[in-house]
């Protein structure tokens, strides 16, 4: 096991190089990004030159990233246009992010992996295909369209909830962004639980587990479950990622001020040094709950073992 995380943690490297390397050149072809700072008025040259100067932009692309790179690894990601260290926004932005991350991930975890074995063990039944209908739905419609409902029903229309979400952003603020965040992956979760459950049902496995005359509720949590769970927890382990980078619409509509927030922020400023930021650290976190997704697998699975 040991060897195998040294192994993924050298193998991290080039991918993490080769992704901020691709997000550094993307960025920088977005736009002129003096010309966001400037605002609608164009800045004169001599301003201009200033600026390029002062913030290394004057240097060739190449050297821009290795420079960047060389500044994260000591912990420094640059400062923004509005003169703020990018590491004091991501203090503030990343721990209501993580926040809200969490709260849709239990929601997926809770509310999906449970009607996922409900329908797995009624196939066919009125629940299942209730169900599945019901997730079909959700995968139908945008977030955006999701969260203003909610927003309005809930904070607007029946005052159950604020309709904007307060600075501290607290867990009970959040657990209607967190469910709305949530909704589309809670909707495959479901489905794909669903289907693992349905098909592990008919293994020989799980049969000889029920001709030893095993509890029924032994042989669906410590046999059908477990091996079940593997497609599921890969697709949460990726979803983790997503959701905190994916979290733009829904702070933008119940006003949460996280990643999503200051990602939205940056790009529509052109301010490359706050997206590459922020986006740096979401690679990381692709990187380690994909790592974590793989170590999970021989908990989930006896047979599954790394040399």
């Amino acid at each position: 096991m040991g060897r195998y995380v040294v192994r993924r943690l050298i193998q991290m490297i080039p991918v993490f190089i080769g992704a901020t390397l691709l997000i550094f050149l993307m960025v920088n072809v977005m736009g002129d990004p003096i010309a966001g700072l400037c605002g609608e008025r164009q800045c004169d040259p001599a301003t201009a030159a200033q600026l390029k100067k002062e913030f290394g932009l004057d240097k060739p692309v190449w050297q821009q990233y290795l420079t960047y790179m060389g500044n994260v690894f000591t912990g420094d990601f640059g400062t923004a246009f509005n003169g703020q260290k990018v590491t004091e926004l991501m203090a503030t932005a990343f721990p209501v992010t993580i926040r809200l991350t969490i709260v849709a991930i239990l929601f997926e975890i809770v509310i999906g992996i449970t009607l996922g074995v409900v329908t797995g063990l009624k196939r066919g039944h009125p629940v299942d295909t209730s169900v599945l209908l019901l997730t079909l739905v959700v995968i139908s419609v945008p977030t955006f369209v999701t969260g203003l409902l909610l927003q309005l029903l809930l904070g607007v229309e029946w005052g159950w909830i604020k309709p904007s979400v307060s600075t501290d952003a607290t867990f009970g603020e959040l657990i209607v962004p967190g469910l709305v965040l949530a909704s589309v992956s809670l909707a495959y979760v479901t489905r794909l639980t669903r289907t693992s459950i349905a098909e592990n049902r008919r293994s020989d496995y799980v049969r000889t587990a029920v001709a030893k005359g095993l509890p029924r509720q032994r042989v669906i949590v410590r046999h059908l479950l477990r091996n079940s769970l593997i497609p599921v927890v890969t697709f949460i382990g990726t979803d983790i990622g997503a959701l905190m980078g994916g979290a733009i619409v829904t702070e933008r509509i119940f006003n949460i001020h996280g990643v999503g927030y200051q990602l939205y922020q940056g790009i529509l400023r052109q301010n490359t040094q706050t997206v590459v930021g922020f986006v740096t650290v979401l690679v990381l976190v692709f990187l380690v709950a994909n790592l974590l997704v793989d170590l999970l697998y021989a908990v989930l699975d006896p047979r599954i073992r790394y040399a």
